[in-house]
């Protein structure tokens, strides 16, 4: 994917301020043997390319000053309420140089599974996203996960994916077999007829 990328010479809070009513969002390229560039992007034009998947888990062509820079996208600041990009940052990325990022996963199959065709089972997605590491050149855009052979009470777990060649999952401390996805069997409600109390005996009347 491409990014339009321009310098950004006044930095400052007042700067960054005025350039977003201008209808730019500053940023920052960092990373590599370079020094930390300050960049401006077309905010419209960011607003709507970040509602892509892809430009999130992808090395980006950023063109700036006439020369391309392969970047990736590292965080994005978003205004707490409007509809506005305050700020973004991008990463140099070294061809040589191993990277670290999330890339979403897309779960397919589950509707041809018998957990789900058979049991009526609910998919419940626990993971949407994981950490791997690989060369910029082996990255994908998403991770796909096959649950076409998923039945009823199953869970799948991260050492149950097959990663493409390359990549290598990222885990913390303990968690290093998550559960991502897992098939739920429905709540069967048993409707229970209810009894009517059977009135109740009147005292009779004693002999006089």
């Amino acid at each position: 994917m491409n990014i339009v990328a321009f310098e950004r010479a006044m930095q400052g809070t007042g700067a960054s301020r005025r350039l977003r009513n201008s209808g730019r969002t500053p940023g920052i390229i960092y990373g590599g043997e370079a020094q930390p560039q300050a960049i401006e992007v077309d905010h419209n034009g960011l607003w709507h390319t970040l509602k892509k998947e892809a430009f999130h888990s992808s090395v980006l062509d950023m063109d700036l000053g006439g020369q391309t820079i392969k970047v990736v996208l590292r965080n994005v600041q978003y205004h707490p309420y409007k509809q506005q990009v305050l700020h973004i940052d991008f990463q140099r990325v070294d061809a040589k140089t191993k990277l670290h990022l999330k890339v979403p996963v897309h779960y397919v199959g589950a509707d041809e599974s018998a957990a789900v065709k058979v049991d009526h089972c609910t998919v419940n997605i626990v993971v949407n996203e994981l950490d791997v590491t690989c060369m910029p050149s082996d990255l994908p855009e998403f991770i796909s996960v096959d649950l076409s052979e998923l039945k009823k009470g199953a869970t799948l777990h991260l050492k149950d994916v097959k990663f493409p060649r390359g990549v290598t999952p990222v885990t913390r401390g303990s968690q290093n077999n998550p559960a991502l996805v897992s098939m739920v069997a429905p709540v069967i409600v048993v409707d229970t007829p209810v009894v009517a109390a059977a009135p109740a005996k009147g005292k009779g009347k004693g002999k006089k």
